[in-house]
């Protein structure tokens, strides 16, 4: 696998996602467009990245990236070449391959753009990646000669009928030599019916130098680009499914996979069962021999080696389950720490806590951590029990083998292996139900007179 730095275009306006969020930021599989491409690039061998940015789109500054990127406004919309010739001062001090790549194509795989980058080290002096389309309308066609090899890209509305017949597409996606792309930009020019400057064109500008270009193909579906809301639910439909895929390849079982949704980041151990409509949303670990029953949401959270969780489970980021948990349905969980064994099975909420080990959690618990200015912690020990229907106010702690009676509310330490209680006396009144239930009779009786 060959280093190269990766361009990445990332300027347009996206006016058809009818949004004032910059279109590359939107987000597939709780990801922005434009870092699964930066990803991609990375994981093929991508040493540098340089993305090119609109005038001062601020949104950008909290972009987060698998590597160190340097971004480049383009002030004034003249084409793809343009574009890639923002990053003239990083391009000029290095003389790597350059993969240009668009930042609205989430779904390019990393063995694709090593392929590229790998007929640049291989001897190629530039190298072009098309595709077969399915319907080629609107796409740049790669003009071919009679051996096969590459002679021109021709932009759909400057192509001619026969050339719109092409259905060999350009996707977007070129590589250059370090030490000749400027040069090779340099020249484009922009006689064309858009006035732009095309990337594209440095096709014809290399081989008029005798220069050596490649070409190589890949899957459509790898260059779907995304400009409206539509294509980017297709896009992240067919993330999805590959995530799907993945999860049982690598021996998970999904009951219903199509009602399954990922994160790009979910981790799935083997012999996990995720039974139908779980989400998983970002920073989800699970480890070995998880059951995940229906209708579960995770996000930020660790489930443990054998754990049970769910049905109707809500796991909030800062959770971490030791193995052997039970988590049962309508349980929330959130930034707490339950330890080996524990069971959390009915109705509760734990917030900003510690459960310890073999400790059981009665149906109805609730932590009150918020007092609507901070939040505050509750630790239990091992092997504690808390009755049904209690309510533990944070700051609070419960030690090791300590009892809660049911319906407690309590707020103050409990001692180890200590029973606490704080319910009011019961009372009974001899024959008062009976009482009542006259007093109701008469009463309907002397209203129907």
């Amino acid at each position: 696998m060959a280093g190269f730095n990766a361009v990445v275009l990332a300027a347009g306006q996206g006016t058809r996602m009818k949004s004032a969020l910059p279109k590359v930021l939107h987000q597939v599989g709780g990801l922005p467009l434009v870092a699964h491409v930066v990803k991609a690039a990375a994981d093929a061998g991508a040493e540098s990245c340089f993305v090119i940015v609109p005038p001062d789109a601020r949104e950008f500054d909290a972009l987060r990236l698998p590597i160190a990127a340097r971004f480049f406004e383009q002030r004034d919309r003249l084409g793809t070449a343009h574009a890639v010739l923002q990053a003239r001062p990083a391009l000029e001090t290095s003389s790597l391959p350059v993969v240009v790549l668009c930042g609205d194509t989430p779904l390019v795989t990393p063995d694709s753009l090593a392929r590229l980058s790998d007929a640049i080290a291989n001897g190629a002096d530039m190298a072009v990646m098309g595709f077969k389309a399915r319907d080629p309308q609107g796409y740049g066609r790669l003009i071919t000669d009679a051996s096969g090899a590459l002679l021109a890209i021709r932009e759909h509305k400057d192509a001619t009928e026969e050339e719109r017949a092409i259905t060999l597409c350009n996707a977007g996606i070129l590589a250059f030599r370090g030490d000749l792309i400027l040069s090779l930009l340099d020249r484009i020019g922009n006689d064309n019916a858009q006035r732009e400057f095309y990337l594209t064109d440095a096709v014809e500008i290399a081989r008029a130098r005798g220069l050596r270009v490649a070409c190589e193909i890949i899957d459509e579906d790898e260059v779907r680009g995304v400009n409206t809301r539509a294509q980017l639910a297709e896009a992240e439909a067919i993330f999805q499914r590959r995530a799907r895929a993945a999860a049982m390849a690598g021996g998970a079982t999904l009951i219903a996979p199509e009602t399954v949704t990922f994160s790009h980041d979910t981790v799935i151990g083997q012999d996990v069962v995720i039974e139908p409509n779980v989400i998983f949303a970002g920073g989800v670990v699970i480890e070995d021999g998880v059951t995940i029953r229906g209708f579960s949401h995770l996000e930020g959270a660790r489930v443990g080696r054998g754990s049970s969780i769910g049905p109707f489970a809500r796991f909030r980021p800062g959770t971490v389950l030791e193995a052997g948990v039970h988590v049962g349905n309508f349980v929330e969980l959130k930034a707490s720490h339950v330890g080996e064994g524990a069971k959390v099975n009915h109705l509760s909420y734990i917030g900003d806590a510690h459960v310890g080990a073999k400790t059981n959690i009665g149906a109805g618990t609730i932590t009150c951590n918020y007092d609507g200015y901070k939040k505050y912690k509750t630790d239990i020990g091992a092997g504690a029990f808390i009755g049904s229907n209690s309510s533990l106010v944070a700051p609070v702690t419960i030690g090791d083998g300590a009892y809660i009676g049911s319906g407690s509310v309590i707020s103050e330490d409990v001692p180890p292996h200590a029973l606490a209680l704080t319910r009011a006396p019961q009372v009974h009144k001899d024959e008062w139900a009976k009482r009542k239930r006259a007093r109701a009779d008469a009463e309907k009786a002397a209203s129907t007179k």
